[in-house]
């Protein structure tokens, strides 16, 4: 394995610099283009598409795509992310300014999913005239909230077209073959607004809220006794994928002296990436409704959200070629898992195109987290991986 991480280091520098917070999208034109310039100087073909017509906030959506062809009949997507999650407060150090410690690079993106951008780009650019196949460099937006108006509208719309798609967006401990389906939405207790003087004259949902979740605290145990055929990452507490359930947010109430009319609730549910999603929204949906009526309540489900999971069989011959080049630098047998969130796959998946993930995020990098970072060693790792995977005939 090269060791040598200058030009990713500078990459990564330049890209964590940039403030591309999914929520408020300031950062995303600069990113796309410092991300196109430097694939531009490595000789890719690249462009961009901007799905900005498809946004209801009107904001811009840049999707870099770079493209190498080298006249092969076979082409791989890699496939990354520029959007962040919002830095929060309590950094050590400023998150949109690099920092070099340790073996880690520091800072809001390095490991979800920038240091996955500068890896790509280190592999095409060490590549040169050695590649055996076409590479489609993807670096999206919006893969934080979905990745609607990312990845899927350029398998969608723009109509980009691969083989097989690598997704540079997971741990390097393991070979991903598959990813949890995502089912999101609110539930809504109602009752009756009042002066918190005469509550005999109202009706507090915020009371009957608390049951509710009490009562869907056994639903989530539930769901944690449906279990996947795929295997779950290393160090997970069970051995095989497993549905989650979690109340997420609560809201309720404008003044400290007036009963609420209403309460509401967030739900997050996770199902296995073998799963029909819908048969777990009926399965919410019949066990909600239940409780509710068992309960008293006034209360419905309301804003669901479906995303499916997807998944790769093992023995599928692009899975065996991958998995055998990072068993190859790694100088072992690397697992092969499913991952418990969900990612951008399920786009090429949908198309029937195959897919494995890989990726920098290591399971201590603080993703998502305070005082993010990745390790210098993985991106090397996944560089190299990359290399030796595109430089070797299928």
């Amino acid at each position: 394995m090269s060791c040598n991480l200058d030009y990713e280091v500078e990459v990564l520098s330049r890209i964590v610099s940039i403030n591309t917070d999914v929520e408020s999208k300031i950062g995303y034109n600069e990113c796309a283009e410092v991300i196109a310039e430097e694939a531009g100087k490595l000789g890719l073909n690249v462009s961009i598409y901007d799905s900005v017509e498809l946004a209801d906030d009107s904001k811009h959506r840049p999707n870099v795509v770079a493209k190498l062809d080298v006249g092969s009949d076979l082409t791989v997507s890699l496939v990354t992310h520029y959007d962040v999650v919002p830095s929060g407060v309590g950094w050590s150090s400023d998150p949109f300014k690099l920092k070099i410690a340790d073996g880690k690079a520091y800072g809001r993106g390095a490991a979800d999913d920038k240091g996955a951008i500068a890896a790509a780009l280190g592999a095409l650019k060490l590549v040169g005239e050695k590649a055996e196949m076409n590479v489609v460099l993807i670096a999206s937006p919006d893969e934080e909230v979905g990745g609607e108006l990312g990845v899927g509208y350029l398998l969608n719309r723009v109509g980009i077209k691969c083989d097989e798609a690598v997704v540079l967006d997971a741990s390097p401990e393991f070979v991903s073959i598959g990813a949890s389906g995502v089912v999101n939405g609110w539930f809504r207790v109602k009752g009756v607004q009042g002066h918190a003087g005469y509550p005999h004259k109202a009706v507090n949902p915020i009371y009957g809220m608390a049951r509710l979740i009490e009562g869907l605290e056994v639903f989530s145990n539930l769901r944690a006794t449906r279990f996947s055929k795929i295997d779950s990452p290393p160090n997970s507490p069970v051995k095989k994928v497993w549905g989650r359930f979690s109340v997420t947010m609560v809201r309720s109430g404008v003044k400290s002296n007036v009963i609420p009319g209403d309460a509401e609730a967030c739900f997050d549910m996770r199902t296995l990436p073998d799963e029909n999603p819908m048969e777990a929204v009926e399965e919410f949906k019949a066990y909600f409704l239940s409780l509710a009526k068992n309960l008293g309540l006034n209360a419905e489900i309301y804003r669901i959200g479906v995303s499916s999971g997807y998944y790769t069989k093992p023995d599928h011959e692009f899975v065996v070629r991958f998995r055998r080049v990072i068993s190859k630098i790694y100088g072992r047998e690397v697992l092969i898992a499913a991952e418990l969130g969900g990612n951008d796959g399920k786009f090429f998946a949908a198309k029937g195109i195959p897919v494995v993930s890989f990726g920098c995020i290591g399971p201590d990098t603080n993703f998502h987290g305070v005082d993010e970072f990745v390790y210098l060693r993985h991106i090397a790792l996944v560089r190299d991986v990359i290399l030796e995977y595109i430089s070797t005939h299928p």
